[in-house]
């Protein structure tokens, strides 16, 4: 746990050290972006480096999937992707399992990782922290899938309202998840709940270790996303009847895809015809439930949602905010 909190803080430092060397970069306009990168176009994500000395074009294609649950349970379901990923690009495609959101947005920021699924939250700091761009999520052939925010208790047990929180233990998964911390946060108050103030928050760090934490009894419920949820299920990881679902917000947009705004802009145009052509596995689409495709977004547009509800719990989704989530989420993990 000492390493992970030296990790955060060795994060923490180069970012505000690299600050002043890129702080004299000419930029039009930056907006929530670290100072490594410029938005002069006004689309919210982190332009193509002007110097096509900066482009890269690796030999090996590395991504990864968010690590809302274990990383080896994507590796394997992602296994037919990853290998038309190789064959479409022409490129030794690795998959990188991650074990936090911080590591994965601190691999592609770092150059690590080439292409990357986040979820809601993490994506929004991929974008500013990283120079994530995202292109995809998962959908059909019309419209893209979502999820919902849902609070889930035990069905068997006493709670049956937002209010009957008050004074329990309930679980969020990590500070930067959107479902699993920043809405609730966001929508709970005006609804008669806060967190922190009418219940205890602890991090279970990710949706699935909330969701069995309620099952058994660690917790008295756990604000998580209806899609893992629904997922475990119909994996029979656990049993929806064990389970009452007490709130469910609207739809935000599930995990994205995205590619870092320095890969060559050939190489780019590439991976995104490569995720857009391909169908999904019937293994793929039975753990995604049903959707069959990487269905095409816009960050600026499709993200807005989930920046208001940022917005509206004084949150917001820049390197500062990034720096003080790493620092929480490393210290949710040591308790």
């Amino acid at each position: 746990m000492k390493k992970l909190l030296l990790a955060a803080g060795l994060v923490a430092a180069y970012l505000f050290a690299a600050s002043g060397a890129f702080a004299q970069t000419a930029c039009k306009n930056r907006g929530e972006l670290d100072v490594a990168y410029c938005d002069d176009n006004g689309d919210l994500v982190a332009d193509l480096p002007k110097d096509p000395k900066k482009w890269k074009n690796p030999s090996t294609l590395v991504w990864a999937y968010t690590p809302v649950e274990d990383p080896a349970v994507y590796e394997k379901i992602f296994s037919p992707f990853t290998q038309h990923l190789a064959a479409c690009t022409g490129k030794k495609v690795v998959f990188f399992q991650v074990q936090s959101n911080a590591a994965e947005i601190e691999a592609m920021r770092s150059g690590r990782l080439h292409v990357a699924g986040f979820s809601t939250g993490p994506t929004a700091f991929a974008v500013n922290v990283a120079g994530a761009i995202p292109f995809a999520v998962k959908g059909y052939e019309k419209d893209f899938q979502g999820y919902n925010l849902i609070v889930v208790v035990k069905a068997s047990g006493p709670l049956h309202k937002l209010t009957d929180l008050k004074g329990k233990k309930v679980a969020h998964t990590a500070p930067s998840s959107n479902s699993g911390n920043m809405a609730p946060r966001a929508l709970f108050p005006a609804l008669g709940v806060t967190p922190d103030k009418d219940y205890t928050v602890v991090y279970a760090g990710k949706h699935d270790s909330a969701i069995v934490g309620v099952e058994k009894g660690d917790y008295d419920a756990a604000t998580v996303a209806s899609d893992v949820f629904e997922r475990m299920a119909r994996r029979g990881q656990i049993k929806e009847s064990d389970f009452r679902v007490i709130y469910r917000s609207k739809k935000f947009p599930t995990s994205s895809f995205a590619y870092a705004h320095d890969l060559d802009p050939k190489l780019a145009d590439k991976v995104l015809s490569c995720f857009y052509d391909y169908r999904f596995t019937p293994d793929m689409q039975k753990a995604f439930g049903g959707a069959d495709r990487f269905f095409p977004i816009n960050y600026k547009t499709t993200w807005e949602p989930v920046r208001q509800v940022a917005a509206a719990g004084g949150e917001s989704f820049g390197k500062a905010a990034y720096i003080k989530e790493t620092e929480r989420e490393a210290a949710a993990k040591k308790k």
